[in-house]
Parts: structure tokens; C-alpha cells; sequence
């Protein structure tokens, strides 16, 4: 089993190749049209998939790439389509996921109690926590009053995002073998 210090140092290799690099491209460009299908709920919730895209480099390439996979992601979505003034905390919350699912599932067997953990701490850290902060900070809206329904929110989507990341990942992993 590699530690987590070798993870990163991986990851970091990751970036050498060009294969990476287009790979990531092609992501980021997947990420835009699921983007596009995001669907509004309110003023402060938003349902949409192309957080897969995040958990895919993350399993592929490692935390490294993940969390510049995650940057670039999140400021060519907003140049491209804004919905909102330009916040770098959600940026920071899209840094942090792919550090999150790079930590926890590159170079390691596909399972759901893996991505379960994955999803767990990205759902609770960056979406319901920081991301909550941040829509308190940017509206001046009161924290506990928007924090239940981003939870429930976000307990309802983790079985579904937990199960489409999964057959995401198993297709990647076959994926992955067939390369070798």
C-alpha cells in the first residue's frame, strides 16, 4: 500500500505527460456541457453531475492533478457562463475536492466504501460547510439558515452521486487495464 506522501509525489509525475494534460483538457471540456445541465433549486441550491468529472481525474491522475483540474474547471465555467460574482472560496472548494478524491482514490481498487468515504467528506467539507460559508459571506445570508436544506440537499444526492461515480470508476478502471 503507497502513503500518501507517494500519492502526491505520483501526481505530481502525472503532470510530465501529455497524455495527462489532454486527458485533463477533454474533462474540463465534459465538465462545461454537464455544467450546462445543472438545474436551479432556489436561490441557493443547485443540482448538477459535473462533479463526476472531478472524481474521474481524481481516480486517474491523483490529488495533485485533481486540485488543478479542480481550478481551471471552476474559472473557465465562470468566464464562460457566470452565474453570479466571482467568489474564489468556491474555488477553493473545487481545489479541495480534488485533493479529496486524488488522496482517496487514486492508485487504489474501485469500492463503494471508498467513494462513499469520498463522496462523505466533499459533500460535508467543501458543499454543506464551505460552501455554505461562502454563500453567508457573498449574500450576507444568516448560515443556519440556509445550512439545513444545503444538508439535506446534499444527504439525499450522496447515494446517487456515490452510485454514478461508481459505475464511472469501474468503466475507468476496466478502462485503465485495457491500457496496460
Amino acid at each position: 500500500m503507497i502513503n500518501i506522501k507517494e500519492i502526491f509525489l505520483f501526481s505530481y509525475n502525472e503532470l510530465k505527460k501529455v497524455k495527462t494534460i489532454t486527458t485533463v483538457a477533454m474533462f474540463v471540456a465534459l465538465s462545461i456541457i454537464l455544467g450546462a445541465f445543472t438545474v436551479p433549486i432556489g436561490n441557493f441550491l443547485k443540482i448538477g453531475f459535473s462533479s463526476l468529472t472531478t472524481v474521474g481525474i481524481g481516480f486517474l491522475f491523483g490529488p495533485i492533478v485533481g486540485s488543478i483540474f479542480g481550478a481551471i474547471t471552476d474559472i473557465v465555467k465562470y468566464m464562460l457562463k457566470p452565474t453570479g460574482p466571482f467568489f474564489p472560496g468556491f474555488t477553493f472548494n473545487a481545489i479541495i475536492a480534488g485533493i479529496m478524491y486524488g488522496s482517496i482514490l487514486y492508485k487504489k481498487p474501485v469500492s463503494i466504501k471508498r467513494i462513499l468515504i469520498a463522496e462523505i467528506l466533499v459533500s460535508f467539507i467543501c458543499n454543506i460547510l464551505l460552501g455554505t460559508l461562502w454563500l453567508n459571506i457573498l449574500y450576507g445570508k444568516a448560515f443556519f439558515a440556509i445550512l439545513p436544506m444545503r444538508a439535506i440537499k446534499n444527504i439525499v444526492l450522496l447515494p446517487i452521486n456515490s452510485f454514478m461515480a461508481f459505475v464511472i470508476l469501474k468503466f475507468l478502471e476496466q478502462y485503465k487495464q485495457s491500457l496496460k
